[in-house]
């Protein structure tokens, strides 16, 4: 039986189960029924006998020299209406003035008659010419109590056994239909645990869950199982920790556990969903959506997390790096031409120009770098506004640093500033290049235990009633995208614990204020 599947030895403990419960209630019914025919036989004989020994008739009878003439035809009468096995009226002494078979009439009655001699009336099972009966005897008074006669009622063993046959088949027939009522019930609940439980045992079940527990506290993506109420119901340590879930959120409902609502409404959209890209309050996250179905049927969903946040950032570096690189070739496809310009002025014989014309290209190229330090002194920072500068020319705008910016190392973290700065640029380069000029500003400054960035383009500005949106995944004024740069500066100004503003001037004002560590205030 240990090999048996779970499904397989719970129908054999609930076969046994139903089989015993069906034969004890049976025996229990026969030993109730038996009891109750022997109490409905004794309370029959004991109201027959009463009644006949209180009748009038009875008493005028006793009075007269041959009773049996008037009591026999009288006592025949009562035991086939009453359906009594028999009727016995005898004397005091006990000899027999009526009787069902005649020719034991004048014969000593067989039983007990002490008792009803003394008044009392008494009930007892006897076994006397008609065999074992139960039987009731009770006396014959006179108007002065006297005992005239008394009287016997009783139901043969054989007629009671009859009834209880009766009682005991309909109980049999019961207990057989409830045998194969359950039999039947337990055989479909067997197949239903056993299509539910796919034929495995209770080992295999045990070590499969043991398996489930391992896996879902060693992976460390997160995994959530949403049913189709929208109820979450399972989730593992990495989700809690993804996710800032608390102890309890198994059981709850997904829109009651704080989750930003871009990732809410894909928990509860019912559809499948491949490698979207979420923000919480700290993180990128990767999130598919796999819909669980049983035909027609959703049974809930299960969700798969994936940390972004570290890649995100070496994207942004990359994206820098790239840039960068597009920079240089740029400023070194200039340079080629710039160089180009000069060596023919010079074989034109013209090397005063020449000269003049290459001291200004390095003068330019010098300012702007020698602004740029000297405005930012932290160094990822600069090289940041020294690429976007590059970049921005290319596109035909300028971006300008404002000649108050002053920026000292702000020991904040690298990565923030430049996910900040560099998509707030982004944003602008791409707004002012629909304005002419096209023009970015941005001015940075470290005061009063704040760092101020603020980025303002020539472009046509962003609509207020947009602004909420303008933060969340997936906004964006272009034709196409993801609309994740400014939700990444918003994320980040979050986890610096900072603020960011919008205001309007010839174009979008962006200001974000981050405050300062203690040791970069003094």
């Amino acid at each position: 039986m240990r090999q048996w599947s779970l499904a397989r030895q719970m129908l054999a403990l609930q076969i046994v189960v139903v089989v015993v419960t069906v034969v004890a209630g049976t025996a229990m019914a026969f030993f109730q029924a038996r009891d109750l025919v022997a109490a409905d036989a004794t309370e029959v004989t004991r109201a027959v006998a009463v009644s006949v020994a209180g009748s009038p008739s009875v008493l005028a009878a006793l009075g007269s020299a041959g009773p049996t003439a008037t009591l026999q035809p009288y006592a025949e009468k009562v035991r086939l209406e009453t359906k009594v096995d028999f009727i016995t009226i005898m004397s005091p002494d006990g000899i027999r003035f009526t009787h069902p078979t005649p020719s034991e009439i004048g014969k000593r009655y067989l039983g007990t008659i002490a008792p009803a001699l003394a008044g009392r009336t008494v009930s007892e099972t006897y076994t006397g010419t008609l065999g074992p009966s139960i039987r009731t005897i009770t006396p014959v008074r006179d108007a002065d109590g006297t005992v005239k006669a008394l009287v016997s009622a009783g139901i043969t063993m054989e007629k009671v056994s009859g009834r209880l046959r009766d009682q005991v088949g309909a109980a049999g027939l019961a207990g057989v239909l409830g045998l194969g009522a359950g039999t039947v019930g337990t055989y479909l609940v067997g197949r239903r645990l056993r299509r539910h439980t796919h034929g495995l045992g209770p080992s295999e079940l045990s070590r499969m869950y043991d398996y489930h527990e391992a896996i879902l506290h060693a992976v460390r993506e997160g995994l959530l199982l949403v049913d189709g109420a929208g109820t979450l119901t399972l989730c593992n340590d990495g989700a809690r920790a993804l996710l800032g879930l608390p102890e309890d959120a198994e059981g709850r409902h997904v829109t009651g556990l704080g989750l930003p609502p871009s990732l809410t409404e894909l928990l509860t959209s019912g559809d499948n969903r491949s490698d979207e890209i979420h923000l919480t309050g700290d993180r990128v996250l990767v999130v598919s959506v796999s819909v669980v179905r049983s035909g027609a049927r959703s049974l809930g969903t299960v969700v798969t997390l994936r940390d972004h946040t570290e890649l995100q950032d070496v994207t942004g570096q990359l994206d820098a790096e790239r840039g960068f690189a597009d920079a240089l070739r740029s400023a070194a496809h200039e340079s080629a031409n710039r160089l180009h310009t000069v060596i023919t002025l010079v074989e034109l014989g013209k090397p005063e120009q020449a000269v003049a014309f290459a001291t200004e290209e390095l003068r330019a190229a010098q300012e702007l770098t020698d602004r740029v330090i000297a405005a930012v002194r932290e160094p990822v920072l600069a090289a940041l506004l020294l690429g976007k500068s590059a970049q921005a020319g290319e596109r035909g705008v300028e971006l300008c640093i404002s000649p108050e910016s002053e920026l000292e190392d702000a020991g904040l973290d690298p990565h923030d500033l430049v996910a900040i700065l560099g998509n707030l640029i982004d944003n602008a380069v791409d707004a002012a290049m629909s304005s002419t000029p096209a023009r970015v500003d941005v001015h940075l400054q470290a005061a009063d235990g704040f760092c101020e960035i603020r980025v303002a383009d020539s472009g046509p500005g962003l609509d207020p009633s947009a602004v909420a949106e303008a933060y969340q995944r997936g906004w964006t004024t272009k034709g196409s995208g993801r609309g994740l740069g400014l939700s990444l500066v918003a994320q980040a100004v979050r986890r610096l614990g900072g603020t960011i503003e919008v205001t309007e001037g010839s174009g979008a004002i962006f200001t974000v204020r981050l405050p300062l560590p203690e040791k970069s205030r003094t």
